[in-house]
């Protein structure tokens, strides 16, 4: 009886995972697309001996690819790594490959051997003593930067589910009601983005938007009916963004942020002009009855997120919240939008 009971448990869990996957797979993917997408391009160590062909790969490895440091002195290279770990390692020491895969380490980098031939027997040499890929010494300019892509994306996802077993104790990174952002990884990944930004002299916008009169819907209808508008706020965000760029986060009780990357002050007021009117358009269904909804929005926009400003993230918070509460004072249902000017240094 007993494991019978058990047995029924099991399968009516298993039964109401199976009512969701694709959401929960989407929210997963959006996820760690935002963390791919902020992380800087990961770090690396070019041990060649041979000095033309380590300058070779050094001017055909784009510092957008790999943040890399060279060296042609194997002893130097092992004491390097000993004393900061390198996402992708690319060598041409077969010897340098087996000190690698001999350390005791909780992390493994991506290891690329460039043998002395490019032969079927020195390929399989170099994955023999622990290489992951292996490309020649005269390689493609395609070829190459098809391999060190490849060798980037292995490093990238690493680092990604390494930080997110790191975080995933300690937050959660989805609103369990509206299946967005939770507000602590807007916390933790919108100063990333504007890091990120920074990096490349990119644009990168940011809205504030807060549902009109909740607590007067909330009261009407109940929580469950204020929860059912929550659900469907998020979703309508959501439909008009760019997929796996754009991300929205649920940020307090009925307020929500949306992280615009790489999207300049003129389109994001487009866009949050196409939010307003998406939420107050259609009616939503709430108790099986149509409700009218509107959503007050606050934009801060930088055409070019500048390099060293302090505490920027607070500050594109601190104006996107302002104009929100313009937008709110002056009727609701209302874009406000402030262009972040770029201070000359």
């Amino acid at each position: 009886m007993r494991t019978g009971g058990q047995t029924t448990v099991i399968k009516r869990v298993l039964e109401r995972r199976a009512q969701q996957p694709s959401a929960t797979q989407e929210d997963t993917t959006a996820t760690i697309a935002v963390m791919l997408r902020v992380l800087p391009p990961p770090r690396a160590l070019l041990a060649i001996g041979d000095a033309g062909i380590r300058k070779d790969f050094e001017r055909r490895i784009p510092p957008d690819m790999l943040d890399v440091e060279s060296t042609g002195d194997e002893a130097q290279a092992l004491v390097s790594l000993v004393t900061e770990f390198r996402s992708v390692i690319v060598t041409d020491s077969l010897e340098l490959v087996r000190n690698i895969r001999a350390q005791k380490s909780a992390r493994a980098p991506y290891v690329v051997y460039v043998p002395p031939l490019d032969e079927s027997a020195e390929r399989e040499a170099g994955l023999m003593a622990g290489a992951d890929d292996c490309v020649g010494r005269r390689v493609s300019d395609h070829e190459l930067r098809a391999r060190i892509g490849a060798s980037r994306r292995i490093a990238e996802l690493e680092s990604v589910l390494r930080i997110a077993l790191v975080e995933n104790r300690k937050l959660s990174t989805t609103d369990d009601l509206t299946r967005v952002a939770s507000r602590r990884f807007f916390s933790k990944h919108f100063p990333r983005e504007v890091e990120r930004a920074s990096r490349y002299g990119r644009p990168l916008s940011l809205i504030l938007c807060d549902i009109d009169y909740f607590k007067k819907a909330n009261d009407t209808f109940g929580h469950a009916g204020g929860d059912e508008i929550l659900r469907h706020f998020g979703t309508r965000l959501q439909e008009s963004l760019r997929r796996g760029v754009d991300w929205v986060a649920r940020i307090g009780g009925e307020e929500f942020a949306v992280v615009l990357p790489e999207t300049p002050y003129e389109h994001a007021l487009d866009v949050a002009r196409r939010l307003r009117a998406g939420v107050a358009n259609k009616p939503f269904k709430v108790s099986g009855r149509d409700l009218e909804v509107t959503a007050s929005f606050g934009l801060c926009g930088l055409d070019r997120v500048p390099v060293g400003e302090r505490k920027l993230a607070e500050q594109l918070l601190k104006v996107a919240d302002a104009a929100l509460y313009r937008s709110k004072n002056g009727g609701r249902n209302r874009v406000t939008a402030t262009l972040l000017p770029i201070r000359s240094r």
